[in-house]
This record gives C-alpha cells, sequence and structure tokens, in this order.
C-alpha cells in the first residue's frame, strides 16, 4: 500500500515563490520582446528582407504544421539566413519555450492544491493567498502578452525552419506544444476560462475574502475624512499606542492589485458571478477603474474587453449590458472620486511628515501608518498615470470631466511620499530597537500563551511554533546598538511553509479554525519586517518605477511643476523618483538593465538641470531689478533732480501746474498694504520655493551615481554669472560703444550683493564662485570657455579706441584735471573721454581687472610704446642725413624752413600720409600717462 503524500512534501509555499518570481522575470522578457518587434529599429531586418517575405508567409500561413520537406522551393530561401536567423530568433523562441514551460509547472500546483482542497482566506493564511493569487493574475497577464507579440507565429515558424536546417533535418522537439500553445491562446480568454473551470471555486473562495478589506480600500475620500483616517492628532490620548489591526498585512496591499486580482480573477471564473456575492465584489472593481495594468505600460481596457469575451457566449446578453452601464458609471465617477482621494492623501501625507519630523520616535508605534498612506498615494497616481496614458474613447456619449485626469499638484504627493521614505530610512534604527524589544517582550509572550491554548497541534506543527516562539526570544536591543544584521527571511518562510501545511482540506490542525493565532502570527511578521526588511517594504508600498515607462507624463509632470509657483518645491521629487527605476529589472533579462539605468540617469540629470537653470534665471532677474536700482544712487541720476528743485524754485506762478514729480530712489520700499505682491516679492518667493528643493537633499544616487543638487546650481550659476559679467559691459564692436568702468563696477558689486543672499537660502559657497569667475576675468582669455574677457575687452578698447582718437588729435591729457579730455571740434566723437578717462574711471577700472589685469593692460601699453618708439627709430634712420643738417642750421631760418618742408614730405607709414612727427611722438607720450594715472 503507498503511502500518502504529507503536506510538507508537496512543497507549495516554495513552489508558489519560485512560480510568481519567474513569472515575472517571464513578464519582463515577453515584454521586451513584445517592444523590440514593435518597434522597426529594433526589429531583426531579414523579417523584412524581401527574399524571406514568401518563405515567411508561408511560414505564417502553415504554422505550426511545418514540414520542409513538403514546402519544397518555397523556404529554400531561409538556408541562406539560417544562422543569422537562429543567432538572431534564438531569445525570443527560447522565451516561449520558457513560458511553455512555467504555463506546465502553474497548471501542476493549481491542480495539486485543488487536489488536496486548499481553503484559501486573505485574513488567516495571508501569503498563500496573496501568492496564489498573484501567480494567476501574472499567468493571465503572460498569456494575453503573448497573444499580443507581433509576428510571433512567424518568429517561431522561422526559427524552427532554420533550427531543422541547421541540425540536418532534426527540428526543436519542443516546437510541436509550443505551437499549440500559440494556437489555444488566440484569443487567450477563452482557453483560460475554459482550464480554470476546475479551479474556479477555490479562486472564487479567495477572492471573496478580500470582500471586507477590498470595501475598506476603496471607501472614498469624504469618508476617509469622516473616520479620521491616517491622522496621528485625532486622538492624542492614544498618540503612543501600537497601532495594531486584525489584518495587519492586507492593510498597505496595493488597492491596484485587490483590483487586478478581482477583475481577472472573476473574468476567468465568470460561471461564479452567478453568485450575488461574487458579482457585487466584481461590479465594485469595474467601477473604480476602466484601465487594469497588466505589465509596466501594457494595460487591459477591462470592460471592453469583458464585454467583447462575453458577447460570444450564449445567454450572456444580461451580462453584457450590465458591463455597459458599469463602465459609463466608471467613466462619469472614478475621475472626480479619485481627484478628491489625491486632494486628501496631500494634506494627510503632509501632516505625517511633519508629525513624524518633529518626533521621530512615533515611527515606531506609528509604522503601519506610513506605510499605508504610502501605499494610498501610490495606488492614485498609479491610476492617474494608467488612465491618463489610456484616455477614454470620445464615443459612447459619456461626457467626461478631461479636468479632473489633470493634477498640476501631483508634485506635491509625489514629495511627501519621498519625503515619508527618507524619515523611515533615515531612522530605521529607531524602528529597530521598538520591534526588536516589541518582538522579544509582547510577540512572543502572546504567541507562547496562544501555543498553550492549542488542544491539538500535530508534531511538525508545533516544532515550527516553537520555532517561532525561540527566534523571538533570541533578540535583544544590544544587538542593533552593536549593529548586528538581523535576518528574519527564515522565520517568514516557515510561517508561509505552515499556512501551506494547515490550509490543506484533511490537515490535522487547520488554520483557518484558529484566527487568533493566524491574525497574531501575521501581526508578527510586520513586525519583523520593521527589523530586517525596511528598504523592501519601502519598495512594496512606493516603487514608482513605472514612470520609466510613462516618461512623456513624467516629463509633462515637471514641466507643469515647474510652471506653477506653488510646486516650486517639490520638484526635487522628480529627480529621486528616478532612483526607483532599478526596481523595474529582473535578473531573468538582465539586458534590459543598462538602458533602464541610462533612462534613469538621463532623467535625473535633466530635472536637476531644469531646476538649476530655473533658480539661475530667476536670480538673473533679480540681479537685473538691483542692478535698475543700483544705478538710480549713482551721481548722474542726481542732476535731473537738482534741475527740477530749481525749476520748482523758480516758478513764481502757484497757480501754475508742476511738472510731473520724479520717481525718488527708495520708493519702491513702500508698502500700502502687505498684500500687494511686487514683482521682486514674487522672484524672491519663487527663489525661496526653488531653493527649498535643491536643498532639500544633499546627494540622489541613481544607478551607482551620485546626483549633487547644489553642484548642479553651483556650475550654472558660476557659467551664468561669468556670462553676466562680460554682458553687463554692452560691448559693440561695430559702434566701440561700452559701459563705463565705474557703472560696471557698480552693477558687479550689486549682483554679488545678490548672490552673497543666496547663502541665506541654500547651502553654497558663494565665496567659492567669486573665487573661480573673478579671477578669470582679469586674464587675457577665461581658461575654460576661451571667450574674452573684461580685462582683454576693456584693453583693446582703451589701446584701440581712445588712443586711436588721442593719435588724431580729439582728446588731450589735461595735468590740472587728471583726466583725458575730448577737445571741441567739428567731427562728433562717439564718447566723451573724460566720462572713460578721468582718475575715478580709471581706479574703478584697476578695480574690476585686477593685479593680473593691470599687468597685462601694461604690458600692452607698454607693447605699444615700443612699437611706435621702434617706428620713430626707422625714421630717424631714415632722415638721417636731413636731421643733422637741421641739428647744425639753428641760425640758417632760410635752410631750416627747406629742410622742415623735405621732412614732411615723407610719408611716416600711415595710409593717407599726413602724420606729423609730432601725432607720432604723441601717442607713446599720452600712453605712459595713461598707465600712470591708473597706477
Amino acid at each position: 500500500m503507498a503511502r500518502s503524500i504529507t503536506p510538507s512534501q508537496q512543497k507549495l509555499a516554495e513552489k508558489l515563490t519560485i512560480l510568481n518570481d519567474r513569472g515575472i522575470g517571464m513578464l519582463t522578457r515577453i515584454y521586451n520582446i513584445k517592444k523590440m518587434l514593435s518597434n522597426p529599429e529594433s526589429k531583426p531586418s531579414f523579417l523584412t528582407d524581401k527574399a524571406l517575405e514568401a518563405a515567411i508567409k508561408t511560414v505564417s500561413r502553415k504554422f505550426p504544421l511545418l514540414d520542409t520537406k513538403s514546402f519544397g522551393n518555397q523556404v529554400a530561401p531561409v538556408s541562406h539566413f539560417k544562422t543569422e536567423i537562429i543567432r538572431s530568433l534564438s531569445l525570443y523562441y527560447y522565451t516561449f519555450v520558457d513560458i511553455l514551460d512555467f504555463r506546465d509547472h502553474v497548471s501542476e500546483v493549481l491542480t495539486t492544491m485543488d487536489a488536496h482542497q486548499v481553503r484559501l482566506d486573505i485574513g488567516a493564511n495571508f501569503d498563500l493567498t496573496k501568492n496564489y493569487l498573484d501567480l494567476i493574475v501574472t499567468f493571465v497577464a503572460i498569456m494575453i502578452l503573448v497573444s499580443r507579440v507581433e509576428d510571433r507565429k512567424a518568429i517561431l515558424g522561422l526559427f524552427y525552419v532554420a533550427h531543422e536546417m541547421h541540425q540536418n533535418g532534426q527540428g526543436d522537439p519542443s516546437f510541436p506544444r509550443l505551437g499549440q500553445m500559440i494556437l489555444d491562446y488566440d484569443p487567450p480568454l477563452k482557453k483560460l476560462s475554459e482550464e480554470f473551470v476546475p479551479h474556479a471555486k477555490m479562486v472564487t473562495l479567495a477572492l471573496l475574502s478580500l470582500n471586507d478589506i477590498y470595501h475598506r480600500r476603496s471607501m472614498q475620500a469624504h469618508q476617509w475624512r469622516s473616520a479620521q483616517m491616517l491622522s496621528l492628532i485625532a486622538e492624542p490620548a492614544k498618540i503612543m499606542n501600537t497601532a495594531q489591526e486584525d489584518m495587519m498585512p492586507c492593510e498597505y496591499v496595493s488597492l491596484d492589485v485587490m483590483e487586478r486580482w478581482i477583475q481577472l480573477g472573476f473574468l476567468l471564473c465568470h460561471q461564479q458571478l452567478a453568485h450575488q456575492d461574487a458579482l457585487e465584489l466584481w461590479k465594485q472593481s469595474l467601477h473604480g477603474s476602466y484601465v487594469v495594468t497588466l505589465f509596466r505600460d501594457e494595460v487591459l481596457h477591462i470592460h471592453s474587453y469583458a464585454q467583447n469575451y462575453f458577447e460570444n457566449i450564449k445567454g450572456y446578453g444580461k451580462r453584457v449590458t450590465e458591463v455597459k452601464d458599469w463602465y459609463n458609471q466608471c467613466l462619469h465617477q472614478a475621475p472626480a472620486i479619485h481627484k478628491d482621494k489625491r486632494k486628501f492623501l496631500r494634506s494627510a501625507l503632509k501632516e505625517l511628515a511633519l508629525v513624524f519630523t518633529d518626533q521621530p520616535g512615533l515611527l515606531g508605534p506609528k509604522a503601519l501608518y506610513v506605510f499605508q498612506a504610502l501605499s494610498f498615494a501610490r495606488d492614485e497616481i498609479l491610476w492617474l498615470l494608467r488612465h491618463v496614458d489610456n484616455p477614454p474613447p470620445k464615443k459612447g456619449g459619456v461626457k467626461v470631466a478631461l479636468e479632473d485626469f489633470v493634477d498640476r499638484q501631483i508634485p506635491e504627493l509625489l514629495f511627501h511620499m519621498e519625503e515619508l521614505r527618507a524619515l523611515v530610512k533615515k531612522y530605521s534604527q529607531v524602528m529597530q530597537r521598538y520591534y526588536v524589544q516589541f518582538l522579544s517582550g509582547y510577540d512572543a509572550v502572546v504567541l507562547n500563551g496562544l501555543i498553550q491554548t492549542l488542544s491539538v497541534c500535530p508534531e511538525d506543527e508545533s516544532m515550527i511554533l516553537s520555532s517561532f516562539y525561540n527566534t523571538m526570544t533570541s533578540i535583544s536591543v544590544k544587538q542593533v546598538e552593536e549593529n548586528e544584521l538581523f535576518d528574519f527571511r527564515g522565520l517568514r518562510l516557515d510561517w508561509f511553509r505552515l499556512q501551506a501545511y494547515t490550509s490543506i482540506g484533511k490537515a490535522g490542525f487547520n488554520l483557518l479554525e484558529h484566527r487568533n493565532l493566524a491574525r497574531h502570527m501575521n501581526t508578527v511578521i510586520f513586525h519583523s519586517k520593521m527589523v530586517d526588511y525596511l528598504d523592501e517594504m519601502l519598495i512594496e508600498t512606493s516603487d514608482l518605477s513605472t514612470y520609466c515607462f510613462h516618461t512623456t507624463i513624467f516629463e509633462l509632470q515637471f514641466k507643469q511643476c515647474m510652471e506653477l509657483p506653488a510646486q516650486h518645491r517639490f520638484s526635487i521629487a522628480f529627480p529621486l523618483v528616478c532612483a526607483h527605476f532599478m526596481n523595474a529589472t529582473h535578473e531573468l533579462c538582465p539586458e534590459e538593465r543598462h538602458s533602464i539605468g541610462t533612462t534613469s540617469i538621463q532623467y535625473a540629470n535633466w530635472f536637476l538641470k531644469e531646476m538649476s537653470e530655473e533658480v539661475n534665471q530667476i536670480i538673473t532677474f533679480i540681479c537685473e531689478e538691483q542692478c535698475m536700482l543700483a544705478d538710480k544712487l549713482l551721481p548722474k541720476n542726481c542732476a535731473a533732480q537738482l534741475a527740477q528743485v530749481y525749476q520748482n524754485k523758480k516758478r513764481r506762478d502757484k497757480k501754475k501746474q508742476a511738472g510731473q514729480e520724479m520717481v525718488k530712489p527708495g520708493t519702491e520700499s513702500y508698502r500700502r498694504n502687505r498684500e500687494d505682491f511686487t514683482r521682486m516679492d514674487k522672484l524672491h518667493m519663487a527663489l525661496t520655493e526653488l531653493c527649498y528643493a535643491l536643498n532639500y537633499c544633499s546627494i540622489i544616487q541613481v544607478w551607482e551615481h551620485g546626483f549633487v543638487p547644489r553642484e548642479f546650481f553651483i556650475q550654472h550659476l558660476e557659467t551664468r554669472f561669468n556670462k553676466a559679467l562680460v554682458g553687463m559691459m554692452m560691448f559693440n564692436p561695430e559702434t566701440s560703444e561700452i559701459a563705463k568702468p565705474s557703472e560696471l563696477l557698480n552693477s558687479v558689486k550689486a549682483i554679488m550683493n545678490v548672490l552673497q543672499s543666496i547663502e541665506n537660502y541654500v547651502h553654497v559657497d558663494i565665496a567659492r564662485i567669486f573665487n573661480n569667475v573673478l579671477p578669470q576675468q582679469t586674464q587675457a582669455n577665461d581658461s575654460f570657455t576661451g571667450e574674452k574677457t573684461i580685462t582683454s575687452i576693456y584693453t583693446n578698447w582703451y589701446l584701440e579706441v581712445l588712443m586711436r582718437q588721442v593719435s588724431s588729435g580729439h582728446i588731450v591729457y589735461s595735468p590740472n584735471q587728471k583726466a583725458f579730455v575730448s577737445l571741441s571740434s567739428e567731427e562728433k566723437l562717439p564718447f566723451t573721454a573724460e566720462e572713460y578717462a578721468d582718475i575715478m574711471e580709471l581706479r574703478a577700472l584697476a578695480e574690476l581687472i585686477g593685479p593680473y589685469g593691470m599687468k597685462y593692460l601694461s604690458e600692452r601699453l607698454m607693447w605699444h610704446i615700443s612699437s611706435q618708439v621702434e617706428e620713430l627709430k626707422k625714421l630717424v634712420v631714415v632722415n638721417k642725413e636731413v636731421l643733422s643738417q637741421l641739428r647744425t642750421s639753428f641760425d640758417k631760418p632760410e635752410q631750416m624752413r627747406e629742410l622742415f618742408r623735405r621732412l614732411q614730405k615723407h610719408n611716416f607709414g600711415s595710409a593717407s600720409g599726413k602724420e606729423s612727427w609730432f601725432q607720432i611722438l604723441l601717442p607713446p607720450n599720452y600712453c605712459l600717462t595713461l598707465n600712470w594715472n591708473m597706477y
């Protein structure tokens, strides 16, 4: 007589765990295959080759009955491409083979669970029920995605034919079953529903156990407010009490996941909808969303999908009508409901973040609130993403409020999620200390009491329960203080195993009859995760890696954030979300790791760059305003004020109306009403908000890269400051117009004052920026950009423009004024020499260009003088004879006049040949004078 297999020998817990992980891997691979084949750039080139066109049509038409011998010359061209086909399509083909293998294992596990009459209840055997439903949904999603892969028959058929040719007539043994699977699941739902007929009872029991928790989780925002959901300060007397619920793990399970379980589960077992409880649960889930996520950005329009399926089933006319009505109700009501939920969650998460920031010790007793809040917020963000990306069709006669799909305050919700995540990571040791003490001091005691009350407990189950107690009593706070690593994965897996052992129909110890033990152990599992599983809990409840596959919406939300000043401070959430992208990768699809990582880095870089540019743009506007205010205080603007005062005194006729009063500097600071916002107020408000974002975190880790927001800001500020310094000179090469050194110095000081005030907003070293930028302006060329500097432009202007006018005799030096002055002449000069070359302007120039700039200017002056002296030496050599005669003919006036005329007739190198000895000697003299005045 054969011995019956014990529950422990079935390894249900282990199989469900492995198959769920493998299912996600299969989803990832089939998703990537679908995307590659739908993209002409990544699609194998031979699939569009004219030489293979006839072979591909033949293979697709005859699929899966492919006999290369009977095809004759129809598939002969494949032999020329067989090596390339095998190399390019092997990954695709063997992914489908793996899916076939996965389907077999899923079918085996589901059949085994049915044969052992496993009873599922989310409130008692949570892990078993969750993994069971996850496996079903993953399997359905895989088969639907398989049916959506373009050219799947051509790909599999081509590979089989090429493989058979390569192996001398021996095809792949998996192909017959694989080809049949492709045919059976096209369309997939009909075959799936047939396969799930034997499992319908178990699936329905598992789904109906969600009834209470789903009704609680799908409450509307006004019900949340009435129940004071997620509020720590609603009951101050209980603020220190540990948050406890009867179904702890269910409290933070994603609503999106539950809806997927219900919608797809009852679609497979549609016969069970004849029961009112099942129908009501399915109806409620269809009211919340008209799009269900299959994987990443692959979705299912659930109402139309169900409607099309039911239309082909006899007697389901009423059901089709009901689905249509539910769809219309969903379109009409769901957007507004979810918009109100997001509004509630923004304030709720903000309150939690403020309280936990002020009192981080509350993270211990109120940890459940954190993960509930994160899960709720993530659900609403995912709902918005998939519905914005898949808008409802315009036809159908249902008016949809499209404004409910637009949420310009979504950055605030993202920011508060990141804030709570950061608090959990920062104070993880606080939570560890609390729950280590809770596990050993309370949970272990309660568990021991429950074990003692058990009347019947088989040996295997008793040993597992005893190991739970021993594990909990063996830990202490000292381990936390010594930074020892905790590992409760064994405890959690044993609890999963115990659920599988005790949920079988003929088990000696039935877990569903001992719900107190089940509830307490589920609570213990949550407490253990607070000790060693915090990072994974954050991923489970608040992972937003799906943004990697909705980049268009991601960019749009960021741009809207930057357009709305009230949302500026929350803009840092976008680069922080980029750090989530790598959570979307799976070890069974390593080839996409690089592309997703690159995407995350590119977007983090782009977000921080745009934020830095926006801050610098605001700083530029503030600098412009401050430069205008500083310009009003310059002495040149005082003349108009004095003239007006003088004119007012001269007016004797009181009846005569006075001219318009000039606005005096400083009047912009007068306030009659603090509600009146000036442009400067708005700029400073925007600067405050954006600097808060840049200063929020010191470093952002994205795919093993560290992004420092403040460094982005500093680099962009240095570049803009450098350009601003040169730009404020307002140099026009065509007209030779340039700003006066004193005015430029005044503007530079105003800008430096503004930049120094930035230190009040963000933790940056402005002195470092000054030290990096200002010394560059003392050199002839910027060593970083190669552009001309203040020193270079002013040096060229003084030597080429000012000294040229000096050489022409339009400008002379006045020793009394210690300045170069313009001579009154008919020819109007483009500038007044006194405004650029008096002692005050030259000192301002010296202050601007510094010692190195002065050295450069002096060297250029000396070079100019030496060149003039060289010219004089050449003239002396050429006119040596005439000059010698002049020297010895002072007493001979007639001869002197003749020699002087001979000397004047020579061309001294000018274009017109009209320069005089005086004009040649004058520039070196004035150059020396200019150099002396600057020092």
